[in-house]
């Protein structure tokens, strides 16, 4: 007997998805903020937002949770909104945001139904966001004569690495609450 390579998830509702989206996306604008002021407060400056990736946690939650849908739409929306509301990202970087935080949605919701331990789920969503992002700059490098040097790709990911942990971490744990808590209904 072969074992199956999905769950049984049920399909949620487009309702349900577009308020998962919601919650998410302003979720992703409430924790970067939340890190701004600390470490503002504290004298530490952006480097606190630089170390826990707080915008892409609920990116690849909501994505792990309600499909992929949620997960692209609020991967692309959460640095518009962001940038509209506080002129951050700002540039360049808006557009490389909106492109990683997509791969990051858009993979971990392809991965919704597959059989396999959540932290290997978050891991390729990880690296699905930071690859597109880095075809991004390199496209942005070549295509549109920016001045980024190619070893500047990948130099944030040391910088990242306690937030990465923390999503390897946090966010399976959330998962598995969501899940019992929904197979007690």
């Amino acid at each position: 007997m072969s074992k199956s390579v999905s769950l049984n998830k049920p399909k949620l509702s487009v309702g349900v998805q577009v308020l998962a989206t919601l919650i998410a996306i302003a979720a992703a604008f409430v924790l970067p903020q939340l890190f701004h002021y600390i470490g503002r407060v504290s004298g530490v400056g952006k480097s606190l937002g630089v170390m826990f990736c707080p915008m892409h946690f609920p990116v690849i939650l909501v994505g792990i949770l309600a499909g992929p849908f949620a997960g692209a739409a609020t991967g692309l929306l959460s640095p518009l909104v962001n940038s509209l509301i506080t002129g951050m990202p700002a540039g360049l970087s808006l557009p490389l945001m909106m492109v990683e935080l997509f791969g990051y949605g858009l993979a971990a919701g392809l991965l919704r139904n597959v059989r396999m331990d959540c932290v290997f789920k978050v891991f390729i969503a990880q690296i699905a966001g930071r690859v597109l992002r880095n075809i991004a700059v390199i496209i942005a490098i070549y295509a549109f004569g920016q001045k980024t040097p190619m070893f500047k790709i990948w130099m944030d990911v040391p910088g990242a690495g306690i937030g990465l942990a923390m999503q390897l971490v946090m966010i399976p744990l959330i998962v598995m609450l969501v899940d019992r808590h929904s197979e007690k209904r």
